[in-house]
């Protein structure tokens, strides 16, 4: 869900110091606890292969079980395009000359390497994912230490932009900090693949949090105490600049390293949770049944891997800031879905076996909707007109898929019964 705060720093840009600091202090508890607490009941009541999309299909049926994984599916393509595309920005530190097609051909080798790691199964991929996690962190303990150590003056001033309009950056400064705190739902995908799942998920998604949120805020707050970068040139692939000017160029390139670490870790661990959803959707009949192919030595679905893999080598042409807006429009619908889901559930199966449950009764529970709902809502709202019609062809596409092979599998399964 998260390999550090490499990727925030349009957030400084786009709000000014003072409200970027404030978001990042207030995102997690609005918007990634209430998710969090959802996908932990869900998680403990239904631990399952598939995750979200095996709870939908509970409460809705079939169609929008299809349409949850196809447009997960679909967000996946720009979503995991973040991260080569976050990498080559970072390889930039090293090799500012880098032309277009040397940008691509390096993502490109990226996701090769990436993929083959993914293809040998779940346990040497998460156990790589652990020791990238903690190298990509290091270096931001660092820059913390050097940056309290070289302030300067108060990181929240000025505390928003002067001279223009909050609406001028809200769609990217927005979508960057969402991003930044979402996917406490990917891993739930892989649930079936899981030791104890019931508990282990909802422990892991609680240690995270905390851990996500310090480090954004910290090293964030402690850079802009240092000042010793205009924080209106603070744009994405910066950090490594900044952490030069703070420490030296030993902390720079620490952090610029960090930052290919971290691409490297989330981009394995997300091919991983997201490459489920064509397996799990072929699996039930919804898509061709070759992308449901298992390995028979390492147990991995391999057809879906590949696929997904290639789709992220297209999407990674475009650079950050082109995917990041679209991936929370994407994002956004399909949570929207899960959370109705949870509502419905808690409405018509109110004896589920709920081992845990979100704390605070009916009262508890809306708070958990409502808020994220808000978040979601209004990412969609500050995309843009380009993203909303990219995200609403892609919407689209879902119906029509599932009158095309989702249907099908249902009348199939009609016809067994």
């Amino acid at each position: 869900m998260s390999g550090g705060p490499y990727g925030v720093e349009d957030t400084v840009a786009s709000f000014g110091p003072g409200l970027a600091l404030l978001l990042l202090v207030l995102t997690p508890v609005f918007w990634s606890l209430p998710v969090a607490l959802v996908m932990a009941e869900l998680a403990a009541a239904m631990p399952d292969e598939g995750g979200y999309v095996t709870w939908t299909r509970r409460a809705f049926g079939p169609y929008w079980a299809f349409q949850v994984g196809w447009w997960s599916w679909l967000d996946s393509f720009v979503d995991v395009a973040v991260y080569p595309a976050l990498f080559v920005e970072y390889v930039k530190f090293w090799w500012p000359g880098m032309t277009s097609t040397e940008r691509w051909l390096l993502a490109f080798a990226f996701i090769v390497l990436l993929t083959g790691l993914n293809l040998a199964g779940v346990r040497p991929t998460g156990r790589a994912a652990v020791v990238l996690a903690l190298a990509a962190l290091l270096p931001i303990a660092a820059l913390t230490i050097a940056g309290v150590a070289a302030a300067r003056g108060a990181p929240w001033t000025p505390f928003a932009l002067e001279g223009r309009t909050l609406g001028a950056g809200l769609g990217v400064g927005l979508a960057v900090v969402m991003w930044n705190y979402s996917g406490w739902d990917t891993p739930a995908t892989v649930l079936g693949e899981t030791r104890a799942p019931e508990r282990t998920f909802r422990a892991a998604l609680f240690l995270a949090l905390p851990v996500i949120g310090l480090a954004y805020v910290l090293p964030v707050g402690a850079a802009l105490a240092g000042g010793t970068v205009e924080w209106s040139l603070w744009t994405t692939g910066a950090l490594p600049d900044i952490a030069r000017s703070v420490g030296g160029d030993w902390l720079g390139h620490a952090v610029a390293l960090g930052a290919v670490v971290s691409s490297a870790g989330l981009f394995m661990s997300l091919v991983l949770t997201n490459s489920r959803l064509p397996y799990i959707l072929a699996r039930e009949r919804a898509l061709p049944a070759w992308l449901a192919l298992v390995n028979p030595r390492f147990g991995t679905p391999w057809a879906a891997i590949i696929v997904s893999a290639a789709c992220y080598a297209a999407f990674a042409v475009f650079s950050f800031k082109e995917l990041i807006v679209l991936n929370i429009w994407l994002y956004s619908i399909t949570l929207l879905i899960e959370l109705a889901a949870f509502v419905r559930l808690r409405a018509t199966e109110p004896a589920m076996n709920r081992p845990w449950r979100v704390p605070g009764g009916p009262a508890g529970a809306a708070v958990v909707v409502v808020c994220p709902a808000l978040f979601a809502l209004g990412a969609m709202v500050t995309a843009g007109w380009g993203n909303t019609v990219a995200g609403v062809a892609a919407a689209l596409t879902g119906p029509l898929a599932y009158r095309l092979l989702g249907g099908r599998a249902t009348l199939a399964r009609e016809g067994r019964a």
